[in-house]
């Protein structure tokens, strides 16, 4: 492939990188920073493979860097940048409303680890291919973010040796255990000691089956609903809601699926309201995606069978299914957000983040285009591989790594009760009892430990576990690197 302008320049800027390991990278001063940092951190590109070079944003520990381990952290979508997590979640600093100043964020995961925060795949955020083809698949991004990783290692050795904790939220669910087994397997030598997964998309299956017992059991659907769903989905106690032939039951489950995505609800964290108005969010088409995905493509082919609940039900949301469906004959049919409120707002942090004097600051060249929060061009062409990654687990579990699957437990993209149910699917004996843990004196969630893997609830958080409940996120985050106790 002949290399254009665009290429030329920017790889110049990206070898310029190489010649002296990483002092270019070091970020030394960041507009709108309110405070002195006791910590240090750089920003840069990691190669991923010949022409893909995904974006990192690192910061030392706020206690002992050379002693403290190093934590990846990556968020999910398909095509959703970790800058959201850095900036929102669990970075050391977040942006204000005004999108202009920052303020320190006291929950800050970097108080006791070094974290790795890599904008992944190419195409999302600040992380780019050459070629711009974006086309990829879970184990593509797997090597991609294996190789990324050795780079990081190869920049930064000193910090090969530190312990290594692999972190993802949402569609991390796929990119966290994926990953751990290459590292694992590797040849190169990583100090791996564990993996983590906060509210994370474990099994397609699970997912689905789960939300519609969450949705009842709070009170979203009524008994009319429930009634026929139970009558036409489920057989001598035995219930599907995933991918039933029954053109009844895949009308109810629609309709179910209305009442959590459309009706006004915020998605991520059942008790909030919804930010933005009715102004769409692309975070939210990739966190909705993967829901019900088995229905969505035959939704025209239901037949309308006249029983008298169904009928009212199908009158009162036949037109608004009409609305938020964009259908099509793949399965993984995307949704259409013209009527769904965003119930997210990340202005501030995407005002930010296109500033001329941020992306200097951070060294991204001025030839890339504005950050943005999701990546269509991603998530439109990536491929799903993976329907549960139970197998990869049962791969990774043998090797003696801890594992922790968190939920916040008034999500409803990916609900607490589908990992609940994929851990006890393990296989694996209970090594606790189901039980309470404390933080600040009052009841902060309930956990499960099978051996080396554990499974935790954070009480009244949601989606993003780090941002509405970060004291108990961040006491959770120290038991498990330390292993203390919750």
């Amino acid at each position: 492939m002949v290399a254009t302008g665009w290429l030329t320049g920017l790889l110049a800027v990206l070898q310029l990188g190489c010649r002296a390991h990483y002092a270019p990278d070091e970020v030394t001063d960041l507009p709108g920073l309110t405070f002195k940092p006791n910590y240090r951190q750089w920003s840069g590109y990691l190669q991923a493979r010949p022409g893909k070079f995904l974006h990192y944003w690192f910061v030392t520990s706020q206690r002992d860097p050379v002693r403290d381990p190093l934590v990846l952290w990556l968020n999910g979508g398909p095509g959703c940048s970790s800058l959201e997590g850095f900036l929102s979640e669990n970075g050391p600093f977040h942006v204000n409303d005004d999108g202009a100043t920052l303020y320190e964020n006291t929950f800050s995961w970097n108080k006791i680890a070094n974290m790795l925060y890599v904008e992944s795949p190419a195409g999302v955020g600040y992380s780019f291919s050459d070629d711009r083809k974006y086309d990829t698949d879970d184990d593509q991004v797997a090597e991609d973010n294996y190789r990324a990783l050795l780079a990081f290692f190869a920049k930064f050795p000193k910090f090969a040796q530190n312990d290594f904790f692999i972190f993802g939220e949402s569609y991390g669910g796929i990119y966290v255990p994926t990953l751990s087994l290459l590292v694992a397997r590797g040849p190169a030598k990583v100090n791996l000691k564990g993996f983590a997964v906060g509210n994370g998309l474990s099994s397609y299956e699970l997912n689905d089956q789960t939300l519609i017992y969450f949705g009842y059991y709070h009170g979203l659907f009524g008994e009319d609903l429930w009634r026929d769903l139970n009558i036409n989905c489920c057989d001598e106690g035995r219930c599907n809601f995933y991918n039933s032939s029954s053109d009844t039951c895949m009308t109810l489950v629609n309709v179910a699926f209305q009442t959590v995505y459309s009706s006004g609800l915020n998605e991520y964290s059942l008790y909030l309201d919804c930010e933005g108005g009715r102004r769409t969010h692309k975070g939210y088409q990739r966190a909705m995606s993967h829901l019900f995905r088995n229905y969505r493509k035959d939704f025209y082919k239901v037949r309308l069978l006249p029983t008298w609940n169904t009928f009212l039900f199908i009158l009162l949301f036949r037109d608004l299914m009409i609305k938020t469906f964009q259908l099509s004959g793949d399965a993984s049919a995307s949704v259409s957000l013209e009527e769904v409120p965003a119930c997210l707002n990340s202005t501030a942090q995407i005002s930010w983040l296109k500033r001329g004097d941020v992306r200097k600051a951070l060294h991204i060249p001025d030839i890339l285009p504005a950050w943005d929060l999701c990546s269509d061009e991603v998530s439109e062409q990536y491929s799903s591989l993976y329907v549960t990654v139970k197998e990869v687990y049962m791969k990774l579990l043998p090797l003696g790594l801890k594992a922790l699957l968190y939920n916040g437990d008034t999500d409803m993209a990916c609900n607490f009760l589908g990992d609940q149910w994929f851990v006890e699917d393990l296989g694996l004996k209970p090594t606790t009892k189901y039980q309470t843990w404390i933080h600040d004196d009052q009841i902060a969630g309930f956990y499960q430990r099978f051996g080396n893997i554990t499974f935790l609830t954070v009480k009244g958080a949601g989606h993003m576990v780090p941002q509405w409940a970060p004291g108990p996120a961040f006491h959770m985050f120290q038991s498990f690197i330390t292993d203390g106790s919750y």
